[in-house]
């Protein structure tokens, strides 16, 4: 790999680092106040008739923080050099929209419900997981008969 593809990689690598724990601190940080929002028997999340938002902030919450992970764990796998150069434009690519889309729809489509259904914002979680399809394939086949560099 040349120098300038090397700082490139590491660039690449600092910004999932970054978006990696920016996103763990964010949902996270959702997922506290939706603890606190059933500590205090918030009925805006809690009655009955808000199943559909209550279910879909949870899920906002898990795939944010999962997508947190994702993004550190692809940062490593860049970190140790046992990922093909060729595939991580898009793999980084697809991974970000993934961590902004999927779990943006999720939490768009819980804050406004209509008569049980999600609210608009629900149509990004498709395209979120379409992109987290496309970029953790990319990573896994980078990884195919890669050595450690060194």
């Amino acid at each position: 790999m040349s120098e300038e593809e090397s700082a490139t990689g590491i660039d690449v690598s600092e910004r999932h680092l970054r978006a990696g724990w920016w996103a763990l601190l964010l949902y996270l940080t959702l997922g506290l106040v939706l603890e606190a929002l059933n500590g205090f028997k918030i009925g805006w999340y809690l009655d009955v008739d808000n199943e559909t938002r209550q279910t879909m902030l949870r899920l906002a919450h898990a795939h944010g923080a999962l997508l947190g992970l994702c993004n550190i764990a692809f940062a490593s796998t860049l970190d140790s050099g046992r990922i093909a150069a060729a595939r991580v434009g898009l793999a980084s690519a697809c991974l970000l929209a993934a961590t902004v889309l999927l779990p943006a729809g999720f939490l768009l489509g819980g804050v406004v419900i209509y008569d049980g259904d999600p609210g608009l914002g629900i149509v990004l979680v498709p395209l979120g997981a379409i992109a987290l399809v496309v970029g953790v394939g990319q990573v896994a086949l980078a990884t195919l008969g890669r050595g450690r560099r060194g």
